[in-house]
Parts: structure tokens; C-alpha cells; sequence
């Protein structure tokens, strides 16, 4: 199952999915009852990832940079010196 931008495309994926999910919740193996009710429980963003394509990869990005600025520096005296460093590594 891929993601596709096409709405009633989505719609016939989603029996395969529920389909899936129950035989998954329904298996012999405790792992793969244990991740059948995993994805039961995220199942609605899941479905939504399909439709959507937007994504906080970017935000992630800049996160991390951010994280590693304060570990370099050991902490900053001056807030404006952090703040400088951050909008220089990350524009």
C-alpha cells in the first residue's frame, strides 16, 4: 500500500487495510497480535498519511540543529549569542 492523492483510491484501500489489521490483532504470534492492535490504535492517522502528504520533517530539521547548538556551546550567557548561532545554522 502506497501513498496516493487520488480520494476514491483511497477509499478501496481502506477495506484492505481493516482487513489486514484484524488478521494481524487475530494472529498465533503474541508480536503480531501486539502490532495489529499498535497500528489498530493509529489507524486513523495512518489512513490520513495516505491521503495527505504533508510532513514536519523540516521543523524536525531545524529541532535538531537547535539541539546541537546548545550541546557545543554548553549553555549560552548571552540569549541573543544562542539566538544569533541558531538563525545563522539554520537559514
Amino acid at each position: 500500500m502506497k501513498k496516493t492523492l487520488d480520494k476514491p483510491r483511497c477509499r478501496q484501500l481502506i477495506p484492505q487495510f481493516l482487513d489486514m489489521l484484524n488478521s494481524l490483532k487475530n494472529s498465533a504470534f503474541k508480536s503480531l497480535c501486539a502490532l495489529g492492535k499498535t497500528l489498530d490504535s493509529w489507524k486513523e492517522e495512518i489512513v490520513r498519511m495516505w491521503r495527505f502528504s504533508k510532513s514536519n520533517g523540516i521543523t524536525e530539521g531545524f529541532h535538531r540543529k537547535m539541539k546541537l547548538i546548545q550541546r557545543r556551546a554548553y549553555g549560552f550567557k548571552n540569549f541573543e549569542n544562542y539566538r544569533t548561532r541558531v538563525r545563522v545554522l539554520c537559514c
